[in-house]
C-alpha cells in the first residue's frame, strides 16, 4: 500500500514568519501536533512540532513577567525554531518504507510530496491504524496464531483447511519464526468455533498451535 492512500491530505501549514503564539493557536484549533513550514513560493522549508514550541518557551523558573513572556512569544518566528532541512517522502512510497524511514530517523511524521509540492502528511498514528486494519483488529471472530515450517505449499494447505470448515480468513499476516526454518502466521478468521479450529489445525502436519482466542475488548488495563 502506498503512502498516498493513508496520509492526511492538504495538511495545515504555516510560514517561516508565523509567530510562536500563532502556531500554538493553529495546532489547538485544528487539533494537530505538527506544522509543515512553506515559504512564499509554496516550497517546503521546515517543520515544527508541538514539542518544538514547548521547548522554545521560557523556563518556568524565568524571572520574566507574564507580559514579557507574551511579548517574547509574539516576536518569536517559526524560522527560528523549525527543523530544516525537512525529511519527506514521495506519495508513491510504500507504507513499510515510510515506517522504516521513521524508525531509522527517530521521527513520528513525514511530509508527503508530489514532485516538489506538499500534498499530505503521514504520521505514526496513520501507520498504527493501517497495521490494526491489516491484522483484522476489531473484527469479530477468532485470532489464530500458529508456527509452521517454511516449506513450499504450506500456506496454501492452511488456507484450504480453513475453507474446508467454512471459516473465512479476514486477515493473514506472516512473521519470522525463531530461525530460518520456521515462520509465524497470525490469522483473523470468522465463521468457526474454537473446537473446530483446534481439530482442523491438529490434523495439519508441521503446524504448531500457539494461540486461539476470540476477539476481546476487555484486555485493555487501566491503572491509577
Amino acid at each position: 500500500m502506498e503512502v498516498k492512500n493513508r496520509m492526511t491530505p492538504n495538511p495545515i501549514t504555516a510560514a517561516p514568519t508565523t509567530t510562536h503564539r500563532e502556531a500554538v493557536q493553529l495546532m489547538k484549533d485544528h487539533q494537530i501536533s505538527r506544522l509543515p513550514i512553506l515559504d512564499k513560493s509554496g516550497k517546503l522549508v521546515g517543520i515544527v512540532t508541538g514539542e518544538d514550541l514547548h521547548n522554545a518557551e521560557p523556563s518556568k523558573a524565568t524571572t520574566l513577567s507574564v507580559y514579557e513572556i507574551r511579548t517574547l512569544l509574539d516576536k518569536m518566528e517559526l524560522k527560528q525554531i523549525m527543523s530544516s532541512p525537512v525529511l519527506a517522502i514521495q506519495e508513491d512510497c510504500s507504507l513499510t518504507t515510510a515506517a522504516q524511514f521513521m524508525i531509522e530517523n527517530r521521527i513520528s511524521a513525514l511530509p508527503v510530496m508530489r514532485d516538489d509540492k506538499l500534498i499530505g502528511i503521514i504520521t505514526e498514528a496513520d501507520i498504527f491504524r493501517t497495521v490494526v486494519e491489516v491484522m483484522g483488529g476489531g473484527e469479530p471472530g477468532f485470532r489464530v496464531e500458529i508456527e509452521i515450517e517454511n516449506e513450499v505449499g504450506s500456506l496454501a494447505n492452511i488456507c484450504k483447511a480453513f475453507a474446508d470448515i467454512n471459516s473465512s480468513i479476514v486477515s493473514l499476516t506472516t512473521f519470522r519464526g525463531a530461525d530460518q526454518s520456521t515462520g509465524i502466521i497470525s490469522i483473523k478468521e470468522r465463521g468457526a468455533n474454537e473446537e473446530q479450529l483446534r481439530e482442523m489445525l491438529s490434523k495439519l502436519e508441521c503446524v504448531k498451535i500457539l494461540t486461539i482466542r476470540p476477539n476481546r475488548q476487555d484486555e485493555l488495563l487501566k491503572y491509577g
